[in-house]
């Protein structure tokens, strides 16, 4: 086998590899509540709790109004302040990182999970900053 033959070899093998991490959070998150648009989040809101995933920092800097802080870091320990019998809306930067907290919560139970499909960086709504 040649050089490039090694490195065809190799491409192939990392673009499976992204291919099967997408597919994977693709099937994960039919699994759970699912993912909602913008409007789908803001419209439902009001009758749910809102987690943002994200680390403290992140979370101080800006977030969703209404939006209470428990960072996937700390999930396991602090799950149990969420309501169970209230939907839970969850979001951060990262999809795949909000659909592992979404699979947490159902497997402990959590019936009505839901997050925001494109994540705190394309949200157009309401937003509350503040300066550390």
């Amino acid at each position: 086998m040649n050089i490039f033959g090694i490195i065809n070899f190799v491409l192939i093998i990392i673009i499976l590899a992204f291919a099967l991490s997408w597919l994977w959070t693709w099937i994960q998150s039919k699994r759970v509540g699912g993912a909602l648009t913008n409007e789908e989040f803001e419209k439902g809101k009001r009758k749910a709790q809102i987690i943002d995933v994200r680390e403290k920092g992140p979370f101080k800097k800006e977030h969703i109004l209404g939006a209470r802080n428990i960072p996937y870091t700390m999930f396991k320990y602090q799950y149990q302040e969420i309501r169970p019998d209230l939907p839970v809306y969850l979001y951060s930067d990262s999809s795949a990182l909000t659909v592992r907290a979404a699979r947490f919560l159902q497997k402990k139970g959590y019936k009505k999970v839901y997050w925001l499909k494109d994540g705190f960086e394309k949200w157009d709504g309401q937003t509350k900053s503040s300066k550390y």
